[in-house]
């Protein structure tokens, strides 16, 4: 089924639907990594966004039950060069087509995926359409610059949870009063401490780690305030990743900046962002941003060279960070900030993605110094 991806600019692009029938808008980005794109389809950051992979082959292994990052997928459509319906691996369950039509996502292959990348390398990303429905160039450019983009909109409430739960034996499970008013210790249920999460659009692996290092999950909506998170007496605060601008948050920032001093606090990609915020400082959006699983970080404390898994359009502005603030952390790409921390109160956060999932390991140890955190604030 012939499809056709128009971007805001006029640049169109032609291929064939593995899906079948739709028509999808969103911001078009591209991602690097060469494996995990199970992982990548599940990770609610992409909210929005219609997902091109630059490595050709796609769909070779299938797809299982354990490399779910959410629930659900959440990206607008997925653009590749050539989709493998033939999969083969052992912990395989299906195949990517019938894996992207049992969500509804609309699947495109046969695309140059390499003259679709070095197009938004040079120009940026921008808004685009996929569509099977309408191959009139005219009517779908039409209609993608109307329609709206990232920049301004709040889609973390699209993709985060609205009820606070638990996790528990690595899935997720309902809260229970004892637990969201902190009457219980999490001894009791043998875990070491409790962190309370603000889901932005987390990814499971965050909570995974959580509880492999022996950390009782209790997870909040986003619209969670200071009163109710503090409620389950939490030994620390996690802020996750997420989709869209972090400046239409301002919810969330000042959450957050509430809970500044009461509890250590560590941020991931979006939930950095939001930190930065609540530090005092200012995010812009990227060119074209990062996704993908071989960004190269400097942590500049150690010079220790990190490669990254990174997943976001938007930055922190390093000259918007007050005095208190240090940045830890740069992309050796571009420069821009990929961590912070304040001088003086328990709280850091990266802009890359240490729980990996997909992606290296290099930068998992962030989880261990955050539970030492716990521990020095604790006693």
């Amino acid at each position: 089924m012939k499809a056709i991806i128009v971007l805001e600019d006029g640049r169109v692009f032609r291929g064939e639907s593995f899906t079948g029938r739709g028509e999808a808008y969103g911001e078009v980005v591209f991602n690097t990594c060469m494996t995990g794109y199970q992982e990548v389809l599940s990770d609610p950051s992409y909210k929005g966004q219609i997902v091109t992979m630059t490595y050709p082959l796609i769909g070779n292994y299938g797809v299982n039950k354990e490399d779910f990052e959410s629930s659900s997928l959440h990206l607008s459509a997925f653009v590749v060069r050539e989709y493998q319906e033939f999969y083969s691996n052992w912990r395989a369950a299906g195949g990517l087509g019938p894996f992207l039509r049992e969500f509804g996502v609309l699947g495109v292959h046969q695309v140059d995926t390499r003259a679709l990348t070095r197009h938004i390398r040079e120009a940026g990303a921008m808004k685009a359409v996929v569509s099977t429905e309408d191959l009139s160039v005219e009517s779908l450019l039409e209609k993608v610059r109307s329609h709206p983009g990232l920049v301004g909109r709040d889609l973390v409430q699209e993709v985060a949870c609205s009820q606070p739960y638990l996790w528990r034996d690595g899935r997720p499970k309902e809260a229970s009063e004892e637990i969201r008013c902190g009457d219980r210790s999490p001894a009791e249920d043998g875990y070491r401490f409790r962190v309370a999460v603000i889901d932005c659009g987390l990814k499971y692996n965050q909570l995974r780690i959580f509880e492999r290092l022996g950390c009782q999950a209790v997870v909040y909506p986003p619209t969670a305030k200071r009163e109710e998170i503090l409620a389950c007496a939490p030994h620390g605060v996690f802020v996750s990743n997420g989709p869209g601008d972090p400046a239409a948050l301002p919810y969330i920032v000042e959450t957050v900046r509430s809970l500044l001093g009461e509890r250590p606090i560590f941020g991931i990609c979006l939930g950095h962002q939001i930190l930065s915020q609540a530090f005092g400082g200012s995010t812009y959006k990227l060119k074209f941003g990062h996704h993908g699983g071989n960004q190269p970080v400097k942590d500049l404390g150690t010079g220790r060279i990190e490669i990254t898994s990174q997943n976001h359009g938007f930055a922190v502005d390093d000259g918007s960070l007050p005095p208190e603030v240090e940045v830890t952390h740069i992309n050796l790409n571009d420069r821009t900030v990929e961590g912070v921390r304040h001088r003086e109160i328990p709280a850091f956060s990266v802009q890359y993605h240490p729980e990996n999932a997909p992606g290296p390991h290099d930068s998992e140890y962030l989880f261990d110094r955050f539970i030492s955190m716990i521990e020095s604030f604790s006693r």
